[in-house]
């Protein structure tokens, strides 16, 4: 289907810009608000609304649960403190880690296949099998787990 490929494009490029969106707010030590219009206003390409609403609403559901994120990446990532993981693959996986919990209707292969291109992009190939083990970790946890509370 031709359509298809440009949604898909689309919504990548809409989790390219969360992640920016979620660097800004981490290194800037900003409100996430004032960062989110501060990129806003000098991305390029830009964004149709609809994506860049699916970016924010990323980026702000990442900010809003973020106890609960960095509490399952850092069971997971047993061999690794958190505090040492970088800054891009932390928020990788912050990142991926929400999709999983809170965004139901994304399948979580094409949540880890995401994740896996954003550390491509821009991270390390060392990164990729990183965050693949640690999201693939978490999927299956969960998958395994019967109610919302063992979460």
């Amino acid at each position: 289907m031709a359509g298809a490929a440009p949604r898909a494009d689309s919504r990548h490029r809409a989790r390219e810009a969360a992640l920016q969106l979620l660097y800004a707010w981490e290194i800037g030590r900003l409100e996430l608000a004032p960062a989110a219009e501060a990129f806003w206003e000098c991305q390029a390409p830009k964004l149709t609304a609809r994506h860049r609403a699916f970016a924010n609403a990323l980026a702000s559901g990442v900010v809003d649960h973020l106890a609960e994120l960095d509490r399952l990446i850092a069971e997971t990532a047993a061999h690794w403190r958190f505090e040492r993981l970088t800054v891009v693959d932390r928020l990788i996986l912050r990142l991926g880690v929400y999709e999983l919990l809170h965004r139901p209707d994304t399948p979580p292969g094409v949540v880890i296949n995401e994740a896996l291109e954003l550390a491509r992009t821009f991270s390390t190939e060392e990164a990729v099998g990183f965050v693949n083990g640690n999201l693939d970790a978490i999927a299956r946890g969960l998958a395994s787990r019967t109610t919302p509370a063992e979460i």
